[in-house]
């Protein structure tokens, strides 16, 4: 293991292990939350569209796994608080029948809005070139998640 540390910054492993366990969390959120939703909505469309997004949010989080071994850390065990209030809401929703594929869509919304943050806030961080590299790839993912998250919701909302 190589001990990254940046004079201007100071950035130590311990530093970009915390940034990558946040994000750890923010990509299992959005595995289980698209699965959530996956297991609730009733078109086929949306469902293989939000199973599609939960594999690549899980592919991601694998990514992350490594990177934090790779610099001496141990893997955060799941999602953030919100992310699991956010399926417990879809949930709920599916189960008073309140599971239109609109409702779905905008819960989606909210979780990739909440990611895109997320993802943001860790490109500024001091990193090294090759994480940051693999973050900036999944920011990328993390945003045509949302993109085409928002592009169903508004072709529903036209419906």
């Amino acid at each position: 293991m190589a001990n990254y540390t940046n004079t201007a910054d100071t950035a130590t492993n311990t530093d970009v292990v915390e940034v990558l366990n946040d994000l750890l969390e923010t990509s299992r959120d959005g595995e289980y939350g698209f699965r959530a939703c996956a297991e609730e909505v009733e078109s086929p469309q949306l469902k293989q569209v939000f199973q599609s997004r939960s594999a690549d949010c899980a592919k991601a989080a694998g990514e992350l796994v490594q990177l934090i071994r790779r610099f001496g850390g141990s893997p955060d065990d799941g999602g953030t608080v919100t992310g699991a209030m956010h399926r417990g809401w879809v949930h709920v929703k599916g189960s008073v029948g309140a599971d239109s594929a609109l409702s779905m869509l905008e819960e989606c919304e909210r979780g990739e809005d909440a990611a895109v943050a997320r993802y943001r806030k860790a490109l500024k961080a001091d990193l090294p070139a090759d994480v940051r590299a693999v973050i900036q790839q999944q920011s990328e993912g993390a945003k045509r998640n949302h993109d085409q998250i928002k592009q169903l919701r508004d072709q529903m909302k036209k419906s």
